[in-house]
């Protein structure tokens, strides 16, 4: 019976988990589809919330390679290299889910999702001067690529905390309820 009861459990979990990246990515695909200001959407964050929350670790990876695709299905892929660093930067909050449980807690995520949001800002710029024309490829080229960006860092910034807050925090609220209904009762 404990073997059965295992599997079941797993069963159960795989399905909750499952259901979590499929809401994650709609929320994903949702916030990139309708009007936002630039670079104020929760692909990273979800990434955070998944590799923190999903037990099934390579589901982290997949939500924000499956929001990105199906969002790009619509609004049009890019052939440039750029879609290759934007999809690969978009998996890297999902590497918490490779972290032993107690540095994963969910108390984390700001301190995480601020640093990531300074490594995109790095190497998404630094790949724009390299794979694109826009800038020439001199020292004084990168330097002016990343001022032109800068206005947008603060931007990234603001969205990826704020998307991380409400992922987190609903994510508390719901953990929270069932207490909060059990105490209620016993009023």
């Amino acid at each position: 019976m404990n073997g059965l009861t295992n599997r079941t459990q797993w069963r159960d979990g795989l399905r909750g988990d499952l259901i979590l990246a499929a809401l994650l990515v709609a929320l994903d695909v949702a916030a990139r589809l309708l009007p936002h200001e630039p670079n104020f959407t929760p692909i990273a964050a979800s990434a955070l919330f998944a590799g923190t929350v999903l037990r099934v670790r390579g589901l982290a990876f997949a939500v924000p390679v499956a929001a990105m695709l199906v969002s790009d299905a619509i609004i049009g892929f890019d052939s440039s290299p750029m879609t290759f660093v934007i999809y690969g930067l978009f998996t890297l909050p999902a590497l918490v889910a490779l972290l032993p449980a107690r540095i994963r807690a969910p108390g984390m995520f700001a301190p995480a999702i601020v640093a990531y949001s300074l490594v995109f800002f790095a190497v998404s710029n630094l790949a724009v001067w390299a794979f694109t024309a826009l800038y020439p490829h001199t020292l004084a080229g990168l330097a002016a690529c990343y001022a032109l960006a800068l206005p947008f860092l603060p931007q990234t910034a603001i969205g990826d905390l704020f998307w991380a807050a409400v992922l987190f925090g609903g994510y508390a609220l719901v953990q929270m309820a069932p207490k909060f209904v059990t105490a209620r009762r016993s009023l």
